[in-house]
């Protein structure tokens, strides 16, 4: 394939009008010189997914599977990479010269590189994770990555943790599930080598001055910002990753796969800065 021949991706979730993926990929292609290429917001649910997927031409290289779609991205796929049958979900849909479509979760690498890059983690052996949805999963297979050895999960309802217990098992971590109001937080934080806090907006509020006390911690949202959790992290002089880091570090796979070229880093890395203003963004 050309650099100059016409070829499009395209995020893909509802809803999607805010998704700052299109200000990475598209600072990609221009710094890699694919004059032809296009990258832009698509609104589907998880049935307009799969709907949609069947019908892209051969001039579709890949989709970037959001919310609700990750776990059909998955099922909709010819190939999956072990990581992503690990985790159960796909962020990722790429096109393969065979017209075959392959699923992956970068999200895992998003959790890597942004705990590595941003949150200076080096090592250890116990992880906790707030929460049990698709990026708590995509956590703990990063937890499994990064050579820790146990995670426990913390959530509101044990009974939803099953998923990502299940991954946990499937990559080789011992796993605990805990409910969140039944904590023990000075034992759980001081016990941890790293704490990813998953949960939707406002929910780790009432424990943010406890969480700040981890060594490490990754707050995946990232608007409105900062959230209260970031704000005791860094008072606290913790160390901390954001969601803007896992999205940056998530996308670096995903322009990969796509172009099959090195993804241009600091170009991404500046994109992104210039469309959220200064939240540091380490690579």
């Amino acid at each position: 394939m050309g650099r100059s021949d016409p070829r499009r991706a395209a995020v893909v979730g509802s809803p999607i009008e805010h998704s700052l993926s299109p200000v990475l990929h598209g600072a990609a292609y221009r710094e890699l010189g694919l004059d032809g290429w296009s990258y832009e917001r698509i609104e589907r649910d998880a049935a307009g997914l799969a709907e949609l997927v069947p019908s892209l031409g051969p001039e579709w290289v890949g989709l970037s599977v959001t919310m609700p779609g990750k776990q059909a991205a998955l099922g909709l796929a010819d190939e999956v990479t072990e990581r992503a049958a690990a985790v159960g979900v796909a962020n990722t849909l790429t096109r393969r010269d065979s017209g075959a479509w392959s699923a992956d979760c970068t999200d895992v690498d998003g959790v890597t590189g942004a705990l590595r890059a941003a949150g200076g983690f080096t090592g250890g052996r116990s992880g906790r994770v707030l929460g049990a949805g698709g990026t708590a999963a995509a956590a703990v297979a990063a937890f499994a990555e990064l050579g820790l050895r146990e995670v426990t999960l913390a959530v509101r309802e044990p009974s939803r943790a099953a998923d990502v217990a299940a991954t946990a098992r499937r990559v080789g971590l011992a796993v605990e599930v805990q409910r969140l109001s039944e904590m023990d937080w000075s034992a759980a934080v001081g016990a941890a080598d790293v704490v990813v806090s998953t949960l939707p907006g406002g929910a780790a509020d009432p424990f943010a001055e406890e969480l700040a006390r981890a060594s490490c911690v990754l707050d995946v949202i990232y608007h409105p910002w900062p959230t209260p959790l970031a704000t005791a992290v860094q008072e606290a002089g913790g160390r901390l990753a954001t969601g803007l880091d896992m999205l940056l570090h998530q996308a670096f796979g995903q322009v990969e796969l796509f172009t099959g070229l090195p993804a241009p880093r600091t170009a991404m890395r500046d994109a992104l800065l210039a469309a959220t203003g200064d939240v540091p963004l380490p690579l």
